[in-house]
């Protein structure tokens, strides 16, 4: 249902939403698993309803009640030219962040699209965090960096983090097809049964305070630790 408050995008504002969900857009992001190798590698999963389960868990039980409620915050604070909260809403993820590696990851991938962003669209705020990242005054995470960079693109709140899930979730997908658990048609039968579980962390991420933040997925932290020892990797984690 088309919410009515929000104003109908320009072709501008829609070709940006294209571009900054695309995987063509070289932030990093497919180079992350999110444990999904470690799963994999183990057995844990098999098939395609395997998989389905893994993301539904992700995405429910971590990414939308952290990543989600990182990005939203962020976006806001760079929509209100508040810097602060944009540093807040970085500090919070970090200390909800306990796996070092992830952290590790998650900020060379903001790094990584604060970068590209830097190059692509001229703007002050983006100019000043890679400024304060490259000086250690904030750590830089992916979603955060995301959620700036969809203001400035001109995205409104709803479409930057509907952009960054279906990144999220198409980039695991394709780390599914590269790891032979599915193939393509499969992929988008998937991408179509999550729908619901999409609209559902839209909305506990616009809902929740930065203090309300929570994830519990212990198999799959497990997983990412894991990664690391893993005689072969594809991905990062």
């Amino acid at each position: 249902m088309i919410n009515p408050k929000i104003s109908p995008l320009t072709i501008s504002q829609k070709l940006a939403l294209m571009q900054l969900s695309d995987s063509f857009f070289p932030s990093g992001s497919f180079t992350l698993s999110h444990g999904l190798e470690t799963l994999v590698q183990t057995e844990q999963i098999q098939n395609p309803q395997d998989l389905l389960i893994f993301l539904r868990l992700l995405l429910n039980n971590k990414v939308g009640p952290t990543d989600g409620v990182a990005l939203i915050h962020a976006y806001r604070g760079s929509a209100n030219n508040n810097l602060e909260a944009i540093k807040q809403s970085d500090t919070c993820l970090f200390a909800q962040t306990l796996i070092e590696k992830t952290r590790e990851i998650g900020r060379k991938s903001g790094r990584a699209l604060l970068m590209i962003a830097a190059e692509t669209w001229h703007d002050p705020q983006l100019s000043i965090l890679s400024q304060e990242v490259s000086q250690g005054h904030i750590y830089g995470f992916h979603c955060v960096i995301f959620g700036v960079v969809g203001r400035v693109a001109g995205l409104n709140e709803e479409d930057t983090l509907l952009a960054f899930f279906h990144g999220l979730v198409t980039g695991l997908l394709g780390a599914a097809i590269r790891l032979s658990i599915i193939g393509h048609r499969q992929a988008q039968q998937i991408l179509q049964q999550l729908v619901p579980d999409l609209e559902a962390i839209y909305q506990i991420s616009t809902t929740l305070t930065l203090a309300q933040m929570w994830s519990c997925t212990p198999a799959i932290d497990l997983a990412q630790m894991g990664h690391q020892k893993l005689s072969r990797r594809l991905f990062a984690n």
